[in-house]
C-alpha cells in the first residue's frame, strides 16, 4: 500500500502534535526542528528472553484496580503474559501503544483490562471503539470484554454487517460503554445517520485489533470516516500478530510518545499450538471434514472451530453437520 495515503494530514491515526510557542532564538528553533523530526517512540522487544519479569509480575503489579485483579483470578488468569506485562502499564499511563505479539498471547486482555480500568473510574458512553476486520472477531472480542468487565455492568454492543442496521442505530443511541465494529458497517451508520457521529465525540479509546488487516487498502475510506468522528485527544491502541510498513509509518505520527512492544521478530505462533494441513481434492473436502470430525473423540479433542469463506457455505455446513 502507498504509505502516503495513510499518513497525510487529513488522515491522522494518532492524535496530532500540539503546537509549540514561537521560539525566541535561532538555537532554540534548530533544536525544535530536530525534536519535531524525531519520532517519539519507545520500543521494547521481548524475543522470548523476558521470562524472569513475566514469572514475578502479577496483575496487581501492573496498576490495575483490585476488582480487575480479582476478575482475572476468577477467569483463571493467574499471571500476565509478556504482552500484558509490557503494554498494560503504558496504556494506563496514557500512551499510544502498538503491540506486536502472536495469536494466543493474550493481546485482547492487554488492551481490554486497562480500558475497563479507566471506564470504571469515569463511566460513560461511548467510552471506547474497537475496530476489527471480521464479524467473527468482533463477537469474540465482545465476549472477552463482557467476561473481563462482568462486575461493571458493562454495556457492550457489536456493530457488524449482515445484521439489521436500524436496530444497530437504536442501540448506538443508547450510548453503550463500548462499541466493537467492523469498518464497513460502522462507516455506513456514521454516514447515514447524522445523530450517530456526535456519540463518538468524547470517546477515550480507539483500538484497531488485527491492525495489519484493518489498515489494508480496502478499509482506508472506512477508517477516514471513523477518524473524523473521534476526538484528537483519544488514546490509540494497535494490536497485531504481524508488522507491516503501514503500522511503522503510522506509529511515527503519535504525538504522545507511542510505545511499541514487539514480542518476536518475523512470524511465529505460540508453542502450544499444533498445526497440521492436508491437500485434498476440492470436490471431496466436505467428506474429509466429516471424517476428521467423526474422529475427534478418538483424538481426545473436545471442540473445534470451522472457518468458512462465505455465509452461504456456513449454512450448508451447518445443515450437513446437523448443528
Amino acid at each position: 500500500m502507498d504509505q502516503d495515503a495513510l499518513v497525510d494530514k487529513d488522515f491522522p491515526l494518532f492524535s496530532k502534535p500540539t503546537k509549540h510557542s514561537k521560539p525566541t532564538s535561532t538555537t532554540s528553533t534548530s533544536a525544535q526542528k530536530i525534536e519535531a523530526n524525531t519520532p517519539h517512540i519507545e520500543k521494547s522487544t521481548n524475543l522470548d528472553h523476558d521470562t524472569t519479569t513475566t514469572t514475578t509480575t502479577t496483575f496487581a503489579n501492573l496498576g490495575l484496580a483490585e476488582w480487575a485483579v480479582q476478575t482475572c483470578k476468577e477467569l483463571g488468569m493467574h499471571k500476565p503474559t509478556p504482552v500484558q506485562t509490557h503494554c498494560i502499564p503504558k496504556i494506563l499511563a496514557g500512551r499510544d501503544v502498538l503491540g506486536l505479539a502472536q495469536t494466543g498471547s493474550g493481546k485482547t486482555a492487554a488492551f481490554a483490562l486497562p480500558i475497563l480500568h479507566r471506564l470504571a473510574e469515569d463511566p460513560f458512553g461511548i467510552f471506547g471503539l474497537v475496530v476489527t476486520p471480521t464479524r467473527e472477531l468482533a463477537y469474540q472480542l465482545a465476549e472477552q470484554f463482557r467476561a473481563l468487565g462482568s462486575c461493571l455492568h458493562l454495556r457492550c454492543t457489536v456493530v457488524v454487517g449482515g445484521m439489521d442496521m436500524l436496530n444497530q442505530a437504536k442501540t448506538l443511541m443508547t450510548r453503550p460503554h463500548l462499541v466493537i465494529a467492523t469498518p464497513g458497517r460502522i462507516k455506513v451508520l456514521l454516514e447515514d445517520n447524522p445523530d450517530i457521529p456526535p456519540l463518538f465525540s468524547n470517546t477515550r479509546f480507539l483500538v484497531l485489533d488485527e491492525a495489519d488487516r484493518v489498515l489494508d487498502v480496502g478499509f482506508e475510506e472506512e477508517l477516514r470516516v471513523v477518524f473524523k468522528c473521534l476526538p484528537k485527544n483519544r488514546q490509540t491502541l494497535l494490536f497485531s500478530a504481524t508488522m507491516t510498513s503501514e503500522l511503522e509509518a503510522l506509529l511515527e505520527l503519535s504525538a504522545n510518545k507511542a510505545y511499541f512492544y514487539e514480542a518476536y521478530e518475523g512470524f511465529k505462533t505460540v508453542a502450544t499450538l499444533k498445526q497440521q494441513y492436508i491437500f485434498i481434492p476440492n470436490n471431496v473436502k466436505d467428506v474429509y471434514l466429516m471424517h476428521i470430525l467423526s474422529k475427534m473423540e478418538d483424538m481426545g479433542v473436545r471442540s473445534a472451530i470451522i472457518f468458512v469463506s462465505t455465509c452461504r457455505y456456513y449454512f450448508l455446513e451447518q445443515y450437513s453437520l446437523n448443528f
